[in-house]
């Protein structure tokens, strides 16, 4: 099982404030199980560059970006670093 928080938090459901690392690292966990480590580096890479760069956060690290925005970065830089 690979689950990445507990809790509900109502007060930003549907606001576009939750931060996405925790459900994309979770999925970087389940392929390193799965002994796909060359992916999982990819996506832990990804998550690097966004959260180094700071351009693309949100709230809860200092930001303004929406969930989506942050989601949206990280996949970029996954799709850069995949080349």
């Amino acid at each position: 099982m690979f689950e990445p928080v507990h809790g509900s938090a109502p007060d930003i459901a549907g606001k576009g404030k939750a931060n996405p690392i925790a459900q994309i690292w979770s999925a970087a966990l389940m392929l390193q199980s799965l002994g796909r480590e060359d992916l999982a580096s990819i996506i832990l890479k990804a998550i690097e560059k966004v959260t180094e760069h700071g351009e693309k956060l949100t709230e809860d690290l200092g930001g303004n970006s929406t969930t989506a925005e942050m989601g949206e970065e990280i996949v970029r830089q996954i799709v850069k670093i995949m080349g």
